[in-house]
């Protein structure tokens, strides 16, 4: 038995470690390179290699006890010996000794002569008594081997000598026919079922020489099977037919075969999936035609009802999709959960779908579904097919059902949500150019672009009548709660009080100079009214006081003073500025009274009124009292 070390890691990378360099220095550099070619081959870690043995079978013991590994497992054993003993007989190891290398695996004798068809070895050995109806542990017998190897002499000798194994199985329950088949071996196919073998023996999985001849495309292995009668209609353990596996495998002259061949297109899996549904939702469209040319259900649905039509147009199969349609396919057959082939066009963003699915789709049926493609296309950012609904007349208004928005945590409803969401600033004017209502949803759309700070949508949706003062009705405050997403950005706070939101409410206090309860910071402190049914409402001076925000109070109670006349502070607030001396001129600035410009401009502003201020500067009014007005400061 021989050793093997693996190579450092630092070697696999072609470093070597300051440490190891005292192992390499009796070594050159091309030793080195050789060395780490060699090393780099083999994959197999060292216990392995250390323990591995190899055999050399002496013809005298039984064939059960030599023989132990599957052909495959064999072939692969060889070429991995073959690769070792390419090199040099003998390497060095790390510490300088030497050691050699691992002999290729020898096969058993037995199977030697089958896979060179040395049919005279063959009977000779069993002319001396040579019992070859024992199977090995894996259940292989040499008849197994023959046909493996399609050496058809040897598996009629075989045969002849021991008829009664002709279907017996390995362990994985793999007849001789079964093997033959898998390697295309037809010769072996022709000589086995000639001698009665049965055409219809599953594996392990319950996959029969057909299915198998199906899985490898073998038109030839097939049309010998069907000609012994085999069973087109077997299922698998995943209630596959061999036509599922054809279909699947879109070979449209197996199909026909097997066809011909009794096989029925209307069989269905473990999933209720006929092959017509296979080859819609494969594309492929050729196997799709001759099927339904054979009368296959052109609204097969499988388990889960989604229909034909619904898969292709899940996999963007747009030819596929065309001739369903043509062939009178029902577009508005529903999955169990109640979505339409032309949701799931406009989920994907399969634009040419969409428009085939247009003229086909009922507005009732997508109605009943609680959600609109429309939701589905601002959801996934696409645009084109968003463009395409909006054009075909679909509401940009409607809204999710009370069981779909329950799905999102802020209850979201609206298209233009969806939209504002993905600070998508196209959509959202396209959405809005199409008459949404920017006003629809618990959360307002406004209060999601102001957290993600874009003015262009926050300008856009006011544009288009948001309100400017939204409050969040399941977190009631005394104050809008515009002012409240915008607290850390004063460019965004000022932004808002230029068109006129309300920032004398900040300053409306309802324990005023008195004392103030406790603040409760808990991150879950709304959640905590809402169970105990104690909707308090927050109040400003408790919001700017909070950890989270205390250190921006001063600088955004500044600015809200710009745009209040007299105000009297609460409690609160006065020992909130009191603790930074910074901030003494922020109370200063609060105290009555207010200066008489100032108090004209809140007075003037407030007649323009806040639908208006946005267009302040079309008033007939000097230059400098508009930019007074406005709070522009520059010259």
């Amino acid at each position: 038995m021989t050793t093997q070390v693996t190579v450092a890691r630092n070697s696999q990378t072609g470093a070597i470690g300051h440490e190891d360099y005292s192992l390499y220095s009796s070594m050159s550099e091309d030793e080195l390179i050789q060395m780490a070619i060699e090393q780099s081959l083999t994959e197999e870690p060292a216990e392995q290699i250390a323990t591995q043995k190899t055999v050399t079978a002496a013809p005298s013991e039984p064939y059960c006890q030599n023989f132990y590994l599957y052909p495959w497992q064999r072939r692969a054993a060889q070429s991995g010996g073959q690769t070792q003993a390419s090199g040099s007989g003998v390497r060095r190891r790390y510490d300088g000794s030497f050691f050699s290398s691992p002999q290729p695996e020898v096969l058993d004798p037995v199977v030697s002569m089958i896979k060179k068809g040395d049919e005279k070895a063959l009977h000779d050995m069993m002319k001396s008594g040579k019992n070859l109806a024992q199977p090995n542990k894996d259940g292989w017998l040499p008849l197994h081997e023959a046909a493996y190897y399609g050496q058809e002499g040897c598996l009629k000798l075989l045969h002849k000598s021991y008829p009664g194994i002709i279907d017996q199985r390995t362990l994985q329950e793999e007849t001789a026919l079964y093997l033959a088949t898998n390697g295309g071996n037809i010769d072996c196919m022709h000589s086995l079922l000639q001698a009665g073998a049965d055409p219809d023996i599953a594996n392990k999985v319950r996959e029969t020489p057909l299915y198998k001849a199906c899985e490898r495309k073998n038109v030839e292995a097939v049309k010998v099977l069907l000609q012994y009668n085999a069973d087109t209609n077997h299922r698998c353990n995943r209630g596959w037919t061999a036509l599922h596996e054809a279909v699947a495998r879109n070979d449209l002259e197996i199909i026909d075969l097997l066809i011909k061949g009794g096989a029925k297109a209307e069989t269905a899996n473990s999933y209720g999936i006929t092959s017509f549904f296979v080859a819609a939702e494969s594309g492929h469209l050729e196997a799709l035609r001759y099927l339904a040319k054979c009368g296959a259900d052109i609204n097969t649905q499988a388990s889960d009802k989604a229909s034909a039509l619904y898969e292709a147009c899940k996999n963007g199969h747009e030819k596929i999709v065309e001739f369903l349609l043509s062939q009178g396919a029902d577009a508005n057959k529903t999955n169990k959960d109640g979505f339409l082939p032309i949701h799931m066009a406009s989920k994907k963003g399969y634009y040419e779908i969409v428009k085939m699915l247009l003229p086909v789709t009922s507005r009732t049926r997508i109605k009943r579904s609680g959600i609109s493609p429309l939701h589905f296309a601002a959801e996934r950012n696409h645009d084109d097919v968003l463009e395409e609904l909006i054009e075909a007349g679909f509401d940009v208004n409607a809204t999710l059902s009370f069981e779909r928005s329950r799905l999102y945590e802020d209850r979201r409803t609206t298209v233009l949500y969806f939209a504002v969401v993905n600070n998508n600033v196209y959509a959202t004017e396209l959405l809005l150019e199409a008459g949404a209502n920017p006003n629809v949803d618990l959360i307002n759309p406004l209060l999601i672009s102001i957290r993600h700070g874009c003015l262009k949508t926050m300008k856009l949706l006011l544009d288009y009548g948001a309100n400017i003062d939204a409050y969040v009705a399941s977190h009631p405050t005394s104050f809008p709660a515009t002012i409240m997403f915008s607290m850390k950005y004063l460019v965004l706070l000022k932004f808002l009080m230029d068109l006129g939101c309300d920032a004398t409410s900040c300053f409306q206090c309802q324990y005023g100079c008195g004392p103030h309860p406790p603040i409760d910071t808990r991150r879950d402190r709304y959640h905590d009214r809402q169970v105990n049914k104690e909707q308090s409402v927050v109040q400003f001076c408790e919001m700017v006081s909070t950890p989270e925000i205390s250190r921006w109070a001063g600088p955004i109670i500044d600015v809200l003073l710009d745009y209040v006349g007299n105000v009297q502070l609460c409690s609160r607030l006065k020992e909130h500025i009191d603790s930074y001396e910074d901030w003494s001129t922020i109370k200063h600035k609060a105290e009555p009274p207010r200066p008489l410009a100032h108090l004209c401009r809140i007075k003037i502003r407030s007649l323009i009124g806040k639908n208006r201020l946005a267009l302040i500067d079309t008033l007939p009014l000097p230059a400098r009292l508009l930019r007074y007005l406005q709070h522009d400061y520059t010259q």
